[in-house]
């Protein structure tokens, strides 16, 4: 019941944070413009709107929003996912390769000048090559145990790292390095709303499943002999677990670039908030994270004139949350995940 509560909670502080995102920045929007915009938008004898302040709201700061809240919490509950499935609370979303590979191929797509909507689908055919070949060398080994997975990460990662960074050596220095670079730090000043469309569906069905798998998790972190006296079919729900954690983490980086911290950090306050339960951290993760990476991309708009990309931002917030946490990452790596 406390647990729901605060579940409960936090999604009101959500809402909270998403209408205040909507009406900062450079052109402040009053309160009541936004809900006239929301108003006339349901109202279909009414649904254009010639103001400044719904231009903005309809083509900037609502996609935008959607892109942050979405991508906070697919990164979070990747992360939670991630962890549970690895017993190690040091696990972020890219220890298969996944971000690698992405960087990998968005920079593959800006060199050989492709469309801007074809760079996030080079990103996400690179994360998804690297994973395959993380999971493949550990298939291969014939043990597709836990350790065997990071070896196989571990492995593609340093391989897509180094094609990432010849890459880099090879592009022009004046027109596409720079793009490269800004790309790698992630941003959400880019996501449209077709690039929306396309992930929308995606990433709720698979952040959803996950939650539901909360359970099988729980039974997964007391290792896989006492998963399977529990009945748990246990290299079908790894598998599954690490499929749907990887593509949410390859549709996020398609589509905002690579945006770091969130998955290692939210799901530790998520454990703070709400126990260890995965029933409950997952869908809290989710929570926390579309606040925190919604509260960094507000930070990231309004702090300088210049735009900062929201990557620093939660790098810099993730590194004081890491620090503020790490008697609690401490007593968990001494504790239940050993």
């Amino acid at each position: 019941m406390k647990g729901s509560a605060t579940l409960a909670t936090t999604f009101v502080l959500l809402l909270v944070v998403a209408t205040a995102s909507l009406c900062i920045g450079r052109y402040p929007i009053p309160f009541h413009e936004l809900s006239d915009f929301f108003l006339s938008s349901f109202n279909t004898a009414d649904a254009t709107c010639h103001s400044v302040a719904c231009s903005i709201l309809a083509h900037i700061r609502l996609p935008r929003l959607c892109a942050a809240l979405l991508t906070g919490a697919a990164l979070s509950v990747s992360g939670a996912s991630y962890q549970a499935v690895f017993r190690n609370p040091l696990v972020s979303p890219g220890i298969l390769g996944a971000l690698s590979g992405a960087g990998f191929g968005a920079a593959l797509g800006i060199i050989l000048n492709v469309p801007q909507w074809m760079i996030g689908a080079s990103a996400f055919a690179g994360s998804t090559l690297a994973v395959l070949l993380g999971t493949g060398i550990a298939r291969l080994s014939g043990d597709s145990s836990v350790l065997m997975l990071i070896f196989g990460g571990l492995v593609s990662n340093a391989l897509f790292t180094a094609l990432l960074s010849i890459l880099k050596y090879l592009a022009d220095p004046d027109s596409q390095l720079p793009d490269i670079v800004f790309w790698l730090l992630g941003t959400l000043s880019r996501v449209t709303p077709e690039t929306l469309s396309l992930v929308t569906i995606p990433m709720i069905c698979a952040m959803a499943v996950l939650c539901i798998m909360g359970r099988y998790l729980d039974a997964l972190s007391m290792g896989d002999d006492e998963a399977r006296s529990l009945g748990v079919p246990v290299r079908l729900v790894r598998n599954l677990v690490v499929t749907l954690a990887t593509l949410l983490c390859a549709l996020t980086v398609s589509m905002t670039g690579i945006i770091g911290w969130v998955g290692l950090v939210i799901p530790h306050i998520a454990r703070l908030l709400v126990g260890p339960g995965n029933r409950l951290v997952l869908p809290m993760s989710a929570l926390t994270g579309a606040i925190f990476l919604t509260f960094s991309d507000d930070l990231a708009r309004n702090l300088s004139a210049a735009e900062i990309p929201v990557g620093i931002m939660t790098e810099l917030s993730g590194v004081i949350l890491f620090l503020l946490l790490l008697p609690r990452v401490k007593i968990s790596l001494r504790g239940n995940w050993r």
